[in-house]
């Protein structure tokens, strides 16, 4: 079977979206790599292992595989409430559930500041009981959940909206009791869409800077992210390092996407 040719208003098409993922894409990373690698492989390693950069990326990784598990259980919750529902407030929930998304991560590093800070709103109370939240690594992982709370919803509202309540109803007819049903017929219809909830949610999470950077106080070697050690190790005039961590989130993200192809392969295949 022969391939129709293409106009001339498809290669130029192709042809600038090649450049500009080449531009946008592939020149960053390189440049990411080729900097941290400069000064040899021998110097790159000693950045990576160097105890307040290994500290950040085991902080990070902890923080997502906290914050992901969490958003996907709760936005998979609050999708079958406003898709298979309907009640008074509805439109309100949907709305509160983009909140975090509209606002700046600043904005909500401080809401938090505000609320358990030593002069916030439950400050004193915690501090009575002898319990601190702000510039804990307890701190990243609730304003994580906050600023990523909407992706994984996101992606389920408006698939579970499409696909309606056929399938559901069917197995409810033929026996089946609400675990069964979600688990054999809910769960497989929505996999996917969970699977690019958790994609971005987790990148969310390892690049998020505002809000963990108000609430961390970014301590070294104890509260501080990738994020906050790239920008750290930038401020200390160590391009190097700081180019050898941003390799590090880089490799990180790129192994999540090669799972998540993997697991796109497997299924189709």
């Amino acid at each position: 079977m022969t391939m129709a040719k293409r106009s001339p208003g498809e290669i130029t098409l192709i042809t600038l979206a090649i450049i500009l993922a080449i531009l946008v894409l592939v020149v960053p990373l390189a440049l990411i790599f080729s900097f941290a690698l400069r000064e040899g492989l021998g110097i790159y390693l000693a950045n990576i292992l160097e105890p307040n950069t290994l500290h950040a990326i085991w902080l990070t990784v902890l923080t997502a595989l906290i914050v992901v598990p969490v958003n996907i259980v709760v936005g998979a919750c609050l999708a079958w409430l406003v898709t298979r529902f309907r009640f008074r407030g509805r439109q309100l929930l949907i709305s509160i559930i983009e909140l975090p998304a509209s606002m700046s991560p600043i904005v909500a590093g401080v809401v938090y500041l505000f609320l358990y800070g030593g002069q916030g709103l439950l400050g004193p109370l915690l501090q009575a009981n002898n319990l601190q939240v702000m510039f804990t690594p307890l701190a990243i992982v609730l304003v994580s959940l906050f600023v990523t709370a909407p992706f994984a919803a996101r992606e389920l509202i408006p698939l579970m909206s499409q696909q309606g309540t056929e399938d559901e109803e069917a197995a409810l007819s033929l026996g089946a009791n609400g675990w069964q049903m979600f688990w054999f017929v809910t769960l497989p219809n929505i996999s996917w869409a969970m699977v690019y909830g958790a994609v971005l949610t987790n990148a969310r999470v390892m690049g998020e800077f505002g809000a963990v950077s108000v609430v961390s106080g970014a301590i070294r070697g104890q509260t501080n992210t990738l994020p906050l050690q790239i920008n750290l190790l930038f401020n200390d005039f160590n391009v190097t390092g700081a180019f050898a961590a941003a390799s590090t989130l880089t490799l990180i993200a790129v192994v999540t996407l090669v799972l998540k192809s993997a697991l796109e392969a497997r299924h189709h295949g």
